[in-house]
């Protein structure tokens, strides 16, 4: 059986936004990087924390999840944001390109319907920092309807910390046990 999705949010979460006072953690190092469609000489700064790269590794190399960006920087994230934390090229979501003044067009978040769609019926644990209550309800409205669904939130100012992936990686766990357990049962009656 297909791992879990693993859907991974750049802003907010790799690139935490900075604080009140305009800093970012000291943990993260700054880059200036070109975003598709961006001049060179008008480079975008983000700062990223060279331990991400390694946690994420550790997560991705169980073989539990099958990572994929869910990102506003779409495939600038497999270009430019992954090679910087030493990560593999990982494909992503297609993501539209909505005229909104508020991540939460609808009272959710607006990649949401997109995601939905593109993941069908499969499982999904989906790191971002932008959900709402609404996206919490269709995240446990799916798994309801047998369609394992985890959100994972950090805090934006913070970004990714190691505990969040440790979440991800207990809930593949059960996960993994559940599905094995239903085969298992369904092994049972098939030969009864």
């Amino acid at each position: 059986m297909r791992p879990p999705y693993l859907l991974l949010d750049v802003d907010g979460v790799l690139i935490p936004f900075p604080d009140e006072k305009g800093t970012s953690p000291a943990t993260h190092t700054r880059h200036d990087v070109v975003p598709s469609g961006r001049n060179v000489d008008n480079p975008v700064t983000i700062w990223l924390n060279p331990a991400h790269g390694p946690l994420l590794m550790q997560v991705i190399r169980s073989g539990l999840v099958t990572p994929v960006w869910c990102t506003s920087w779409r495939q600038d994230a497999t270009t430019l944001i992954g090679p910087l934390l030493g990560l593999p090229t990982l494909p992503y979501v297609e993501l539209p390109r909505p005229q909104i003044t508020t991540s939460h067009p609808n009272g959710y978040l607006w990649k949401r319907d997109s995601v939905d769609a593109w993941l069908g019926d499969a499982p999904a644990i989906w790191i971002d920092d932008d959900f709402t209550g609404l996206d919490h309800e269709w995240a446990a409205e799916r798994t309801a309807r047998g369609q394992a669904t985890a959100l994972v939130q950090p805090d934006p100012h913070t970004g990714l910390r190691a505990e969040h992936l440790v979440e991800v990686l207990a809930w593949t766990a059960r996960l993994s046990v559940m599905q094995e357990g239903a085969t298992s049962l369904a092994d049972g009656a098939t030969a009864a």
